[in-house]
């Protein structure tokens, strides 16, 4: 699938329309999506771009987590068609696996220690690090130009923790503004309410337009994995059918039709082995264009892209 720009109006449309639907943990329109019977129940996020992203023209969700779950459900219920999706946020995603009314989240929910206490997870289908998204017109060039200033994350993510402990490390001090969605953290990054925004930089790279730059920082490398609740009977179906999509390319598909990176673990284990970060070869973020757009509709000069980077254990999501 090409890229395409989402413009400020759509982004706008969206931002309100996100922030209904995970608020109210709503069951979202799907092309083709089964609304009852037999089905897998599935959260994802409605604001990330090319990951699960409310399209403002058609109200479907779309990227690559919702095709993920497609495939889920195909391989799990047999018919890809079986399946519910709900809006999540990294508040609420945990939260309706607590109370039963999801089977599964695929909602950028990376894989840390502390997480896998409270659920189950698949084996990582994304490979990501965290990144920082400032205004072009801002003179902050590298995290330790941030030192004093104040950041953007989402609420219940890990992001501020792996900052703080980047920023300690540096001597510097940063100042945080937490937010339950993303658009209300550009937003804030729009109208000068946060320095700067920071998430996972394939997330970022779906708020990213003319006015803004991503920074080359990148730390804290983590893993996506598919979360059930702990115990659930669907963990080893899921981690199976996560490895079948591995092993017979459908994964790779996926992510190339929606322009992310190709990272994959042994892509990671080699550089890492080899002293490097841990990027690994095949990150289509690596040559995105600063104004790579979504899967939203370009009607007029606007903003974002979609895109993914890399790695391996910690998180931002």
């Amino acid at each position: 699938m090409g890229k395409r720009l989402l413009t400020r109006r759509a982004f706008m449309r969206t931002a309100a329309a996100a922030a209904g639907a995970v608020a109210l943990g709503a069951a979202l329109p799907m092309a083709g999506c089964a609304s009852a019977g037999d089905v897998l129940r599935v959260g994802t996020k409605v604001d990330v771009p090319g990951f699960g992203f409310q399209n403002p023209e058609t109200g479907n969700v779309e990227g690559l987590e919702v095709d993920v779950a497609r495939e889920l459900a195909a391989r799990i219920k047999g018919d890809a068609n079986a399946l519910e999706l709900t809006g999540v946020n990294a508040t609420t995603r945990g939260a309706m696996l607590d109370n039963g009314a999801l089977d599964a989240a695929l909602a950028t929910f990376t894989i840390t220690d502390d997480r896998r206490r409270s659920y189950d997870f698949s084996r990582p289908y994304y490979i990501d690090t965290i990144g920082i998204l400032v205004k072009k017109d801002s003179g902050i060039s590298d995290l330790a130009g941030l030192d004093g200033k104040t950041v953007g994350v989402a609420l219940s993510a890990t992001t501020k923790d792996k900052l703080r402990e980047a920023a300690d490390a540096l001597g510097i001090t940063l100042n945080f503004a937490e937010y339950a969605t993303y658009p209300e953290i550009k937003i804030a990054l729009v109208v000068g309410r946060v320095d700067a925004f920071s998430v996972d930089r394939s997330i970022l790279l779906g708020y990213q337009d003319d006015t803004t730059q991503l920074l080359d920082t990148q730390f804290a490398p983590q893993e996506y994995g598919v979360a059930t609740a702990k115990g659930s009977e669907l963990t080893p179906q899921v981690d199976a059918a996560i490895a079948a999509m591995e092993a017979d390319g459908t994964l790779a598909s996926l992510k190339e039709r929606w322009g992310l990176s190709l990272v994959t673990e042994a892509d990671v284990e080699a550089e890492q082995a080899a002293g490097g970060t841990g990027l690994g070869a095949g990150d289509a973020a690596d040559d995105a264009p600063a104004d790579a757009g979504s899967s939203a509709p370009a009607d007029e000069t606007g903003d974002v892209a979609a895109s993914g980077a890399a790695p391996a254990s910690g998180g931002g999501a």
